[in-house]
């Protein structure tokens, strides 16, 4: 009988998943991208931890809340000591985000060179963006050291705010009516009716 020659034992090669690797942009290679043309300008995009975020469009309502809210702010505006910007960038550690409203210090000149890094209060209008606003920026936000936010907020009509930045998260957090109005940290002598923000639809 002719023996059978024992069959090599062959190793097999443990398999190494190569590593996916996630890259995170820089605010100047999200600009680079932009100024090389690969973020379409007809669309709005956001920084986010490294991550570029392409937004929704805005719709009419949004788009007249935020005039009507930066008519109000702009009213009390103190150049040089501060001003309020709409729908600009602001620049914080590896994230560019550009809130619908915020008062930043200084005089607009002060910025040609770069976005600001800081802000006094930072307005969102939120509908459809809602819980990302309230799940992604506002704690990029709060760790920013932005003393405080508003969002306001037109699925419920009613002004969400958020003061004392602790981590990635503001401590108090308060709502407010139509029927109420609301003194922002930075000037504790307004008395702005929280009605005038939403425009007609909150009369």
């Amino acid at each position: 009988m002719a023996k059978t020659r024992p069959r090599k034992a062959y190793a097999r090669r443990a398999e190494t998943p190569a590593a996916v690797e996630r890259y995170r942009f820089t605010p100047e290679a999200f600009h680079r991208l932009g100024a090389l043309g690969f973020l379409d300008d007809a669309t709005r995009y956001e920084l986010i931890e490294g991550d570029i975020y392409a937004m929704p469009p805005i719709g009419p309502e949004h788009s007249v809340t935020v005039e009507v809210a930066s008519r109000v702010l702009r009213r009390q505006e103190r150049p040089p000591h501060y001003h309020a910007r709409v729908q600009n960038p602001l620049r914080l550690g590896d994230s560019e985000l550009v809130p619908d409203l915020a008062v930043v210090s200084g005089d607009p000149e002060d910025y040609l060179a770069q976005h600001p890094t800081h802000a006094l209060l930072v307005v969102e209008v939120a509908d459809t963006t809602l819980e990302f606003d309230r799940t992604r920026k506002l704690p990029l936000y709060a760790q920013a050291g932005v003393p405080e936010c508003w969002i306001l907020n037109l699925r419920e009509r009613v002004l969400e705010v958020y003061r004392e930045p602790s981590g990635a998260g503001y401590r108090a957090q308060r709502l407010y009516t139509p029927d109420e109005a609301i003194a922002p940290l930075f000037a504790p002598e307004w008395a702005i009716p929280v009605r005038s923000l939403f425009g007609r639809e909150g009369r």
